[in-house]
């Protein structure tokens, strides 16, 4: 008999959708996060937020700030605090890259996703350079164009 396949449906994907539009994005590393057991049932249920987070490096460490995790409604009195920093589990050479580059390019590093893979919760973070002004503008004129585009293709195939 073959083996069922274990994936799990439903599991949420908390997206920094502020990221894209915020920031020039480099490389992308996928790191571990330390979590209490109240985050993962709190994150199971979507109560997750990294829309305002960013990680920095502390002692050789990599720790994620501002990540709003609600608390677990059924955990009694041993509930986790909301916005605590959180360590990141990064291979040590992936950790000194990171800093190197940051030190070097005065870039940060921002959290563009935190999702479940298999049954751990993992943070997909990139190395971005902040966009000014004028640069978010040229992406909203590009968009606008592209949007254009497809219209006037939608409407030419129809007629």
């Amino acid at each position: 008999m073959a083996k069922k396949n274990k994936t799990k449906v439903g599991l949420p994907v908390i997206a920094n959708s502020k990221a894209r539009h915020k920031f020039l994005l480099g490389d992308k590393y996928e790191a571990g996060i330390a979590l209490l057991g109240t985050e993962v049932k709190s994150i199971r249920l979507g109560n997750a937020q990294i829309s305002e987070s960013f990680a920095r490096i502390v002692k050789d460490e990599l720790f994620l700030f501002n990540a709003h995790i609600s608390e677990y409604e059924f955990s009694g009195d041993q509930n986790h605090e909301p916005q605590r920093p959180r360590k990141l589990l990064l291979k040590h050479r992936e950790l000194e890259r990171l800093r190197v580059e940051i030190e070097a390019a005065g870039k940060t590093i921002v959290p563009l996703r935190l999702y479940f893979k298999n049954a751990l919760i993992k943070v997909e973070l990139a190395v971005g350079a902040g966009k000014n002004l004028r640069d978010k503008r040229q992406d909203l004129k590009k968009k606008v164009a592209q949007r254009e585009a497809d219209q006037a293709l939608k409407n030419s195939l129809k007629k």
